[in-house]
């Protein structure tokens, strides 16, 4: 379960595991180069990793902070390990590391097909604010923009959730 799984910042040694579960989750998987450069050159990124007692990378997630916002630009868990908890452990960390660098809000796009991951935004307390027309370029699939407003409310209010 996701009390078991530990959350840490990415490292460039973690890379070959993000890329084995990017490529298991995504039609359009990022390439190797991208991820290299959001970990190691973009100043504005930040990267986690959810791990196991073990070691073993089972997911990961990502933001851009610009200014006041945190832009959601990757998550994804094992296929394995789906559905216990941990894209929410990882979400959550992202919000405590978001409000802790200034971030207010949080956005992200997800698929207007992937209905699991709506849920659990909604779920969040994100909140549908428009639709991206062919966002995605791999079959011009369009995009649910989905915004949290109050990082730091948010927070309060579910304080004793551990994810």
């Amino acid at each position: 379960m996701a009390a078991d799984v530990q959350i840490r910042q990415m490292r460039p040694e973690h890379l070959n595991a993000v890329m084995a579960i990017e490529a298991q989750c995504f039609t359009t998987p990022w390439s190797s180069g991208v991820f290299s450069g959001e970990v190691r050159e973009n100043p504005y990124a930040q990267y986690l990793v959810a791990q196991t007692g073990d070691g073993e990378v089972i997911g990961y997630a990502g933001i851009w902070l610009v200014l006041d916002e945190a832009h959601v630009t990757n998550i994804a868990v094992a296929p394995n390990w789906q559905r216990r908890g941990i894209a929410r452990k990882l979400l959550r960390r992202l919000l405590q590391l978001s409000l802790h660098e200034g971030a207010r809000r949080m956005t992200l796009e997800v698929r207007k097909s992937n209905i699991p991951a709506q849920k659990l935004y909604l779920g969040l307390g994100f909140k549908e604010a428009g639709i991206r027309p062919r966002y995605y370029t791999d079959n011009n699939e369009d995009a649910v923009i989905m915004w949290l407003d109050d990082i730091a409310a948010w927070l309060e209010r579910n304080e004793q959730d551990d994810g």
